[in-house]
């Protein structure tokens, strides 16, 4: 079938310019450089480009508004180097079939691969969907200026591919993220007589409570709401009972629930004011009897639930995470990822997809025949 043919070059291609990307520092709020690099590449493959900040954005080349539209997304970020590196994070090397470099696990070998399965499908006139493909910056911080500013200018979509490292199988769920801050107030007095009302003690008989504090719903996929205390800081000196205590509270939340509703009865359990940084951050996924799952189920992968935050918590729609190489590897020292890798996800996002074309045009013909 066409739409499986791919092009003998896209792997060499997708490394060349995963080695250059590399090669470029580009943390957070500061990849100007690699979204140069991406628009320049796209656009000698003939691609009319996009742009707003550091995020590149492309469309297919025969846009049917009355087809669904289907999402490419990775990032172009990285976070900054650990202290452990034995290597320069910015060269990239090639050594037993691993290619070492900052952001090549995370998620440079997702990235390149999701490009080259768009550039296979850009100019097919007779596919079942549109595709947009999106080169999001910001996403190791959820920042404002990554995805979270392409919703607006993506309009209608129908089905979202995030890719991230997860050994090409599919995160059909992802937890979300809640920071909340604790505000205990009391009363301050000296520590040497019986007065004031501590704000530490009350502080932690709230802390006690949000420790044990067991919410009903749990996810098959995402397992139970996770509530950890993770900071604390109250008194000023040693002889002043404190009058407030601040506490920071990290909330991975499941699908079962939104943020608003974890921040509700969290409130409700305790006595300490808790201040929510952002609701924004959501779990999000897709349903394992989706057709996109169906898809890759039919060709032997698995799904699963993902404990770690993407993109994927900034979109309004339906997606899924999936992509070459292995999330245990991101943000370590000597990051790398496999060719193989990078050349098997590649070959499989465009299997995946002409499996997935060819189950919307079925499904339209089931549809027909009902009709």
């Amino acid at each position: 079938m066409y739409f499986s043919v791919i092009n003998t070059s896209a792997f060499e291609d997708s490394l060349s310019l995963l080695q250059r990307l590399i090669s470029i520092p580009s943390f957070s709020k500061e990849e100007a450089g690699t979204a140069d690099l991406l628009s320049q590449f796209m656009e000698t493959q003939g691609v009319s480009i996009s742009r707003k900040g550091n995020n590149v954005w492309a469309s297919s080349k025969h846009w049917d508004v009355s087809k669904p539209v289907v999402l490419l997304n990775s990032h172009h970020d990285t976070v900054r180097p650990v202290a452990a590196w034995q290597r320069n994070p910015f060269e990239a090397t090639i050594e037993n079939g691993r290619l070492y470099g900052l952001g090549s696990n995370d998620a440079g070998g997702c990235l390149v691969a999701l490009l080259a399965t768009f550039l296979h499908y850009y100019e097919a006139p007779d596919l079942a969907f549109n595709l947009i493909f999106v080169a999001s910056a910001e996403e190791e911080i959820s920042g404002k200026n990554g995805m979270a500013a392409m919703i607006a200018e993506l309009g209608k979509v129908d089905l979202a591919i995030v890719g991230e490292p997860t050994q090409m199988q599919m995160a059909i769920a992802e937890k979300g993220l809640m920071v909340i801050d604790g505000i205990t107030k009391g009363v301050s007095g000296h520590a040497a007589r019986e007065e004031g009302i501590n704000a530490l003690y009350r502080a932690l008989d709230d802390i006690a409570i949000l420790r044990k504090l067991k919410l009903e719903k749990k996810s098959d996929l995402l397992g139970p709401v996770k509530i950890s205390v993770t900071q604390i800081e109250a008194g000023t000196q040693h002889n002043v009972v404190p009058d407030a205590c601040h506490f920071v509270v990290d909330v991975r939340t499941n699908e079962c629930y939104s943020n608003q509703e974890v921040h509700a009865l969290m409130q409700a359990a305790v006595k300490s004011e808790l201040k929510p940084r952002s609701f924004r951050l959501n779990s999000s996924g897709i349903a394992p009897d989706h057709p996109f799952v169906r898809c890759g189920l039919a060709q032997g992968r698995y799904y699963f639930g993902s404990p770690t935050l993407s993109d994927q918590a900034l979109m309004p729609f339906t997606s899924v995470k999936i992509g070459p190489g292995d999330s245990a590897r991101s943000h370590t020292a000597d990051e790398y990822i496999l060719l193989s890798e990078i050349e098997a996800g590649i070959h499989a996002y465009i299997e995946l997809l002409s499996a997935y074309h060819q189950e919307i045009i079925f499904e339209k013909m089931v549809l027909k025949k009902q009709l």
